[in-house]
């Protein structure tokens, strides 16, 4: 039943769900409604709503709306509805409206509406609220924009670049010293809360620190957790990654050479990092991968492959993926996990569910052109990206590439970009990305 959810029957749906307390209906409408928002509440039968239904809807970060003026004459057109039984009701809705993300003018527009001038108690609650400023409100789903994170390679930068490369969107960000924490680990997680690892600023440099991403004032703030102690081989060349499953978050870091590779993960309950159970590897390797994908955490090289089961504490060896060199960069969609070599010759496809690879189409490469840096995967708008960093035969000058895949058709076609003359790097096997409030970002 909450599978068949129409926009002519989402409504009732809901109210019915809401009413009886069947909750897979209700979820299900829900999610209807999220998406569809603009066009449920110009419907006769969003004025059906009761005002509990009506608030639990308006205060979803999920509603797909480009601006919050949006919510607003929902509402009014609610309120009007039935104008002498909801009016008393407005004091009760005004703050599941988030005025932080309206501007001036349209604050203006909002108090000379005759709704807002002839009801004191809503005038008095909507000046409150704009003085407060509350920046715990975030902005709705579809006021943001998915965007994918890389760092400037250059010795001394604090850039980082947010980049949607189909939407033509290329925002550099520089940071002070102080602001931007000096690492290349970093993962964004289900809930799009940004974490990077850093060592600076700690007085003991052999601990690493976590930090979060504030969005609304884009900078980085302590995480409140506790430091991450290097372990007693770190003098040897590794790789970091950083992982959150299911709400937990790993820290897992891939020595180069290693057949012996160590795990933590942090317990908010102690604020503690603790030991997870050792990955033994076969023989040891150059070239690896390690990601989440599901409620699973994998690494990858070109000769192992292992999943690591977090609720018993468990590495499982899976099949490798063969034909390519080596596994160079790696991202996750869905169930499937995509990797390709140095010289992205060919994509390799892992199903996680049958254990299988397949082989897929790598890059058709352009005359006189050859890549000369890590090629990097990237999932934006659930479609798989490739940045690569080329050289020519014709000039000195480097050629930045990015290529989305089609499925359908097994072939990567470029995007013609914009992309600033920089190198970049990604954090970890595959650029992470975030939902980002453009408007929160101060570019340059």
């Amino acid at each position: 039943m909450g599978m068949n959810v129409e926009r002519s029957t989402c409504v009732d749906l809901y109210m019915f769900a809401d009413v009886f307390t069947v909750d897979i209906v209700r979820k299900s409408c829900l999610k209807f409604i999220d998406k569809h928002f603009v066009e449920v509440a110009s419907s006769e039968d969003f004025c059906s709503l009761n005002v509990n239904q009506l608030t639990e809807i308006i205060s979803h970060d999920e509603l797909d709306v480009k601006e919050e003026t949006t919510v607003w004459e929902a509402v009014v057109r609610w309120v009007q509805h039935n104008r002498e039984d909801r009016l008393h009701h407005l004091p009760s809705i005004l703050p599941h409206i988030r005025f932080n993300l309206l501007s001036s003018d349209d604050m203006t527009a909002i108090l000379e509406r005759p709704l807002v001038r002839e009801d004191p108690g809503s005038s008095e609650v909507i000046q409150n609220m704009v003085q407060k400023g509350n920046l715990n409100l975030k902005p709705r789903l579809g006021m943001t924009m998915e965007m994918a994170l890389l760092y400037n390679a250059a010795l001394g930068s604090n850039e980082l670049l947010f980049m949607n490369p189909r939407k033509g969107k290329y925002i550099s960000c520089s940071y002070k010293p102080e602001d931007l924490p000096n690492s290349s680990i970093m993962t964004v997680t289900s809930d799009n809360d940004i974490y990077i690892l850093n060592t600076k600023g700690s007085e003991d440099n052999n601990k690493f620190s976590l930090f979060k991403y504030n969005h609304a004032k884009n900078l980085w703030e302590d995480a409140g957790v506790s430091s991450i102690s290097e372990g007693p081989e770190d003098d040897v060349s590794y790789e970091e990654h950083l992982i959150k499953v299911d709400g937990t978050l790993y820290y897992l870091a891939v020595y180069d050479c290693q057949s012996l590779q160590q795990m933590r993960k942090y317990n908010p309950h102690t604020n503690q990092w603790q030991d997870c159970s050792q990955l033994q590897l076969d023989i040891t390797f150059e070239d690896a991968a390690a990601l989440s994908c599901g409620s699973h955490i994998y690494f990858l090289s070109i000769e192992e492959v292992h999943r690591y089961e977090p609720t018993e504490d468990r590495w499982s060896k899976r099949t490798p993926p063969g034909v390519i060199s080596n596994v160079c960069t790696a991202a996750a969609m869905g169930t499937e996990i995509f990797c390709t070599d140095l010289c992205f010759t060919y994509t390799m496809v892992y199903d996680t569910e049958s254990d299988r690879w397949q082989k897929l189409q790598g890059w058709e490469k352009p005359e006189n052109l050859y890549a000369d840096r890590f090629p990097v995967l990237f999932v934006l708008e659930n479609q798989l990206h490739i940045l690569l960093s080329c050289a020519s035969d014709l000039h000195e000058d480097k050629v930045y590439l990015v290529y989305v895949y089609d499925r359908s058709a097994d072939v990567w076609n470029e995007l013609k970009t914009n992309l600033p003359n920089e190198e970049y790097y990604a954090f970890g096997s595959c650029s992470p990305a975030a939902r980002v409030y453009l408007p929160y970002l101060k570019g340059t």
